[in-house]
């Protein structure tokens, strides 16, 4: 069942996005503060130095690719297997220790979506741990699980910035890819998005952005209401109502 219990879907006629997709790390939730202080504790206990300019270029990125820069920033060495899991384990205790914070907008536009029975995704390079983390922080303050499904960067052999994660997520709610909107803040992310054929809206955090065919930016979530990306979707891949 797409709508949750309760919400019934938009009326006959109205303009919604089919399905809206969200990633995760600095859209939804604020946690680039968190990554950076999880790679610099793996940088220190090697002896390396980490600060913000190194932190900027993994924005949105694979995992894998956060790894290899990190092994090359240490001038080689380190087991990339070794790394990544310890890098994991760090990051999940401190998403299970430090407060997580919404993005401005973030959860007043999830709650906006239900209400008018638009599906959604949660779609996120992180590994299924970290999700699962940031639900217990922060996502059951919803009080039920308001997305019909999420996907993992650690569940799909292609993620961010190649489109299968958000074409996984369209298939799994069972509606058109270039009827969804995309919802992200990285240019990575945005690539994966514009690639699946979907709208995307970018909300920068932490990177530059600029707006291309297929691609909005807003400065904040709080810009955002399920009838503008309606409105915004239907511009971009036109089709009937209802």
């Amino acid at each position: 069942m797409l709508n949750s219990p309760g919400v019934a879907p938009a009326p006959h006629g109205e303009q919604l996005p089919a399905a809206v997709l969200f990633d995760m790390d600095g859209l939804l939730v604020e946690t680039e503060e968190l990554w950076y202080e999880a790679e610099r504790v793996l940088m220190d206990e090697i002896d390396v130095e980490w600060g913000p300019e190194h932190q900027e270029l993994l924005v949105g990125g694979p995992l894998e690719f956060a790894v290899a820069y990190m092994i090359e920033v240490a001038g080689g060495g380190h087991d990339h297997d070794v790394m990544l899991n310890k890098l994991m384990v760090e990051m999940e205790r401190v998403l299970r220790t430090e407060p997580v914070h919404w993005r401005p907008g973030a959860k007043e536009l999830v709650a906006a979506l239900e209400q008018r029975g638009v599906p959604m995704a949660l779609v996120s390079a992180s590994w299924r741990s970290l999700i699962s983390a940031v639900h217990d922080s922060v996502l059951h303050e919803l009080g039920h699980e308001v997305f019909v499904t999420t996907v993992a960067g650690d569940e799909v052999v292609r993620t961010k910035p190649f489109p299968d994660p958000y074409l996984l997520a369209a298939e799994r709610i069972g509606v058109d890819p270039r009827h969804c909107v995309v919802l992200e803040d990285s240019n990575t992310g945005a690539q994966a998005g514009v690639a699946s054929g979907a709208l995307v809206v970018a909300v920068p955090s932490y990177v530059v952005i600029e707006p291309a065919d297929g691609l909005r930016v807003v400065r904040s979530l709080q810009d955002l209401t399920p009838e503008i990306l309606g409105e915004w979707s239907y511009e971009w891949s036109p089709r009937a109502s209802g």
